[in-house]
């Protein structure tokens, strides 16, 4: 045979090579969760510090927030992982690390209608001149609907879980440091009750609060256990955590920097901000699923 028809021959077997190993690779990044574990595929369960993941949909309850109560009707996500507890707080602790989602969404920005909109929110009667005018403005080109929406303030990380708390039904169970912007074209685009610095903090719990007054004690529930999947995923059905003893902090920068002087102080007496604890409330109904980092990468090493 020729040198050239060799060197040929070895090229495609080269690049023959090559594909195979590209295909071969392409399959195992290709792996993906099944079933019940499907919904934890953005959990960081790769990483070996994650040992369990987590799973929260809401779809029902509320957020009291000063003298406005705005419903949760759009389903909110809460996902990611955490290891376990500090060995001295093993059986009562928090965990010592939260990990977020893999896609950057660990809570889903869901944005909530808040009754009565802007017209809600901003007394005309009470409001400047230029606050009426931009209102009016608003209310005639139909752009008078506000939305809220909570975020994470700060990192992932700041968040903090017990699920034997949830599972018991006993004291808190999850803090998340969060901030609620409030969304009108009027508004603008950085118009927030909490901060990164200055975060809402829902401490979170399945039994019943304590909150200073004029709120009264309200009760949680740990929801219907049901184990899945061969007992290796705990899912929580009608699952009710609560807490009413947190405070909120003023809006801010409601308006843009060159309005912000004028509406922050008409948003804020509208809906009664700030607001000290025992006047706020969240009631958050969901359906929670947990499981263990060594189930999914198992249940992913065998789906190639």
């Amino acid at each position: 045979m020729p040198k050239q028809q060799k060197r040929m021959g070895a090229v495609c077997v080269a690049i023959l090579a090559a594909l195979l190993t590209a295909l071969s690779f392409a399959g195992s990044a290709s792996a993906k969760l099944t079933g019940e574990f499907a919904r934890f595929e953005f959990c960081p369960y790769k990483n070996p510090e994650v040992i369990r993941c987590f799973h929260a949909l809401t779809d029902g309850g509320e957020a009291v927030l000063g003298s406005k109560k705005v419903p949760i009707v759009n389903p909110v996500t809460l996902q990611g992982g955490y290891n376990e507890p500090p060995e001295s707080e093993e059986i009562t602790g928090f965990s010592e690390d939260f990990f977020g989602a893999t896609n950057g969404v660990t809570l889903s920005k869901s944005p909530q209608p808040v009754p009565g909109g802007l017209l809600g929110l901003v007394p005309p009667e009470n409001s400047p001149p230029l606050v009426k005018a931009l209102v009016e403005l608003a209310a005639e080109n139909g752009l008078t609907g506000v939305n809220s929406t909570l975020e994470i303030a700060g990192s992932p990380s700041d968040i903090k879980i017990r699920e034997l708390a949830l599972a018991l039904g006993e004291g808190v169970t999850l803090i998340l440091p969060l901030k609620a912007k409030l969304e009108n074209p009027l508004l603008g685009n950085a118009c927030y009750v909490g901060s990164d610095k200055a975060p809402l903090i829902f401490e979170l719990r399945a039994d019943t609060t304590n909150p200073p007054p004029p709120n009264k004690p309200i009760t949680g529930s740990g929801g219907q256990v049901t184990f899945i999947e061969g007992g290796q995923v705990l899912r929580l059905d009608d699952a009710v955590i609560v807490d009413n003893a947190w405070s909120a902090p003023a809006a801010k920068g409601c308006g843009g920097v060159l309005l912000s002087a004028l509406i922050d102080p008409v948003i804020n007496a509208a809906a009664g901000l700030p607001a000290p604890a025992g006047t706020n409330t969240a009631i958050l109904e969901s359906t929670i699923h947990t499981t263990t980092a060594f189930a999914l990468n198992k249940n992913n090493n065998e789906n190639p």
